[in-house]
């Protein structure tokens, strides 16, 4: 593939698939948290933003370098996506349940749980590697950024809209957000197993 206009909007489009389970998953963290400050916010969105960049990259690699290794990888996605989504959604759910009658308590969004959201919701996008194998490494670099930046700003997306639903939820938004992350878990579990 050569650079043109053509390689953009084909990098775009892959970084908007890629982007809907930080999307719902950025959704799901701004109902969790709806006085998120803004410099979190950026925070957040920028660690599903480099997750996305490198986890592309990665494959590419792999490709390159490790292919038979990574094939035999590929088939454990959805069940490494499933384990760590139901386990964030479980412990959001959990939390919110215990603190529904405490309306002061709030639940918190950690760097550990945020780091395996992050891995969780990009695993999938080591499979691109196989799709953009026929770049060079400058080309998949490029790509990777394009992907990052459309991430960034679909989880900033994500995270306003579940901050303006999350204050209408206020107690409850804890126990949604769980069963949202639940829900992704099994979506990508079912979408790559079957």
């Amino acid at each position: 593939m050569e650079w043109s206009l053509v390689f953009f909007i084909k990098s775009a489009l892959l970084g908007v698939g890629l982007a809907m389970d930080a999307f719902s998953v950025s959704m799901a963290n701004g109902l969790n948290e709806p006085d998120m400050r803004r410099k979190k916010m950026c925070g957040v969105a920028g660690i599903f933003a480099v997750f996305q960049a490198v986890m592309p990259l990665i494959g590419w690699i792999c490709v390159h370098t490790l292919i038979r290794y990574f094939t035999v990888f590929s088939k454990c996605i959805p069940w490494i996506a499933l384990v760590l989504l139901l386990y964030i959604g479980g412990k959001m759910l959990r939390d919110g349940m215990k603190n529904s009658g405490e309306e002061e308590t709030k639940i918190r969004l950690g760097l550990a749980a945020l780091l395996v959201q992050g891995v969780a919701t990009s695993i999938d996008a080591l499979s691109v590697g196989f799709t953009i194998a026929e770049y060079g490494f400058m080309m998949a670099f490029v790509c990777a950024c394009i992907i990052s930046a459309v991430t960034f700003v679909i989880s900033l997306t994500g995270l306003s809209i579940g901050k303006k639903f999350g204050t209408a939820l206020s107690g409850r938004a804890a126990v949604l957000g769980g069963v949202i992350l639940i829900a992704i878990g099994i979506e990508i579990f079912i979408s790559g197993v079957f």
